[in-house]
């Protein structure tokens, strides 16, 4: 039973025990030793330092804090400090009375009930509130015994220093929470997918139904051909789209991370991961789309995960053992031919036919001639708004140059050169010669071009771009759009390669 001679000791016998301490003296119940003195490979009394710890914080808690009070596991108060009876004007000795009777918001019996200490809280007192703290207080077998009390602050006041700064955190947190989501959200619909052609009102009409749909959708198409954006207008469409549109570039990942961005990594999954958890794509889409392009060149093994992940809707983080349920709609995108590859056995059949439910195939630019002057209009509205100058016109001549071209990167690397037309001349109105001077291929004889370079030169690193993209463009149709493959032939990484067709317009993340 806590009383008030056992409280006593707990405050007094700290200065006492220190001394016992330094001595080696009997404090009554126990040899203790030396703990501070000796030499480096001497022995050091752990309990006599873990002993001196405790009653050290207790000298420290009762000396920082305005009121101390401790009870019995009854309620009744066994002990309480001067500064308390002075803080809350109790006359007399309180010892013996129901805690409640002297602070009627009094939370210690709670305490004592639950055995859990409330680190901090405000209790009110009359027209005044207090931060204070409560723990229990456990005996020699283990059993609560009472509990003990402090006052930290006679005011509450003197935390909104605290609190405005949890707030600022709170509020700042929330914001890039927001921002984070804003990111995550889909940034096209069908309205921005342009074109009037039969085979683009097809795949609008097939999107929308696949929108309203829950089922995997694959999406076929050269690079360029704009599988992204048609995946996130079916994302907006649908009941999804509230929730995050996340996308993954398969092929840009390097093998050995594709399991870790996938699925997630556990805390110290790996020499070097960081310790705390962190989430895989999947749990980042949870509740709404991931959109996996160039599934075409998964690796095999990743591709086993991936179809238990369609099958079961659940996944395992890497190096962990718990297993982690997930509500995720797929849209996976291609430039390969998934059915070649599966004949190959470099694409797993029971995954080609888990991903082919909702195929839509994606017409490049070079067959919808139609469309071309809309989706340019539209590319030179969007650059003049990026760049703060009135928006450019195209001539029916030019339009017939851009209808003329094959477009091997498709809607990118039409973007690419309108975009390198609209630096390169300040004219208002572009002509069938502007178009030229930047196509490979059908750049006019030396002197003879409509831009304004000195002595119809034309810039050493156009020049370059021009026989980079040819040289690209030649590879991937002899490797018949396999990248990797493609690469090889260049003598460069498949990396690199996407890199210089990003750089070059021609549709590598498309």
């Amino acid at each position: 039973m806590l009383t008030s001679d056992i409280v006593g000791k707990l405050r007094c016998n700290a200065a006492g025990t220190k001394a016992g301490i330094a001595r080696g003296l009997d404090t009554g119940t126990t040899k203790i030793g030396p703990v501070w003195e000796g030499d480096v490979g001497d022995t050091v009394d752990f309990e006599a330092l873990r002993q001196r710890a405790v009653h050290s914080l207790f000298e420290h808690l009762e000396s920082m804090c305005v009121g101390a009070v401790a009870v019995d596991h009854n309620g009744r108060i066994a002990w309480m400090d001067e500064k308390y009876k002075a803080l809350l004007g109790v006359p007399g000795d309180p010892r013996g009375r129901q805690v409640e009777d002297v602070i009627p918001n009094s939370q210690l019996r709670r305490v004592i009930d639950s055995g859990q200490p409330q680190p901090l809280d405000i209790m009110e007192f009359d027209d005044r509130s207090f931060v204070v703290t409560r723990m229990p207080l456990f005996g020699i077998d283990g059993s609560i015994i009472g509990a003990i009390g402090f006052v930290l602050f006679d005011r509450a006041e003197y935390l909104r220093p605290l609190v405005r700064k949890y707030e600022k955190m709170q509020e700042e947190l929330t914001r890039t929470q927001q921002e984070l989501a804003h990111e995550r959200r889909a940034k096209y619909s069908f309205s921005q997918f342009l074109g009037a052609s039969e085979s683009i009102r097809e795949i609008k009409r097939l999107g929308r139904r696949a929108a309203q749909m829950d089922s995997t959708v694959l999406l076929l198409g050269e690079t360029g051909t704009g599988k992204e954006l048609l995946a996130q207008a079916i994302h907006s469409a649908s009941p999804r789209a509230s929730k995050p549109f996340v996308g993954v570039n398969v092929a840009a990942i390097p093998e050995t991370l594709l399991e870790a961005e996938f699925f997630g990594v556990a805390p110290g999954a790996y020499t070097g991961a960081d310790r705390r958890h962190r989430e895989g794509k999947f749990q980042l889409a949870n509740g709404g789309t991931l959109f996996l392009d160039e599934i075409g060149d998964m690796p095999l093994p990743v591709q086993a995960k991936l179809l238990r992940v369609l099958q079961e809707r659940e996944i395992e983080p890497l190096g962990s053992n718990k297993v982690v349920r997930v509500d995720v709609r797929i849209i996976a995108a291609t430039s390969r031919d998934l059915h070649a590859l599966v004949r190959e056995k470099q694409f797993r059949a029971d995954l080609y036919y888990r991903l082919n439910v909702v195929p839509i195939t994606l017409p490049p630019l070079r067959d919808r001639p139609e469309d071309i002057e809309s989706i340019a209009d539209r590319i030179l509205e969007q650059l003049a708004i990026q760049q703060g100058t009135p928006p450019r016109e195209l001539l029916e001549s030019a339009v017939q140059v851009l209808r003329d071209y094959d477009w091997p990167g498709n809607v990118r690397e039409l973007y690419n050169t309108l975009e390198r037309v609209v630096a390169l001349t300040d004219a208002p109105i572009l002509t069938a010669p502007h178009i030229r001077s930047v196509l490979p291929g059908m750049q006019h004889p030396a002197g003879a071009s409509a831009l304004p370079l000195a002595a119809g030169a034309r810039p050493l690193q156009e020049v370059l771009h021009a026989a980079e993209r040819h040289a690209i463009a030649a590879a991937l149709e002899e490797a018949n759009g396999v990248k990797a493959r493609a690469a090889k032939l260049l003598g460069i990484s498949r990396a690199s390669l996407y890199e210089r067709m990003v750089t070059l317009g021609l549709g590598a993340t498309q």
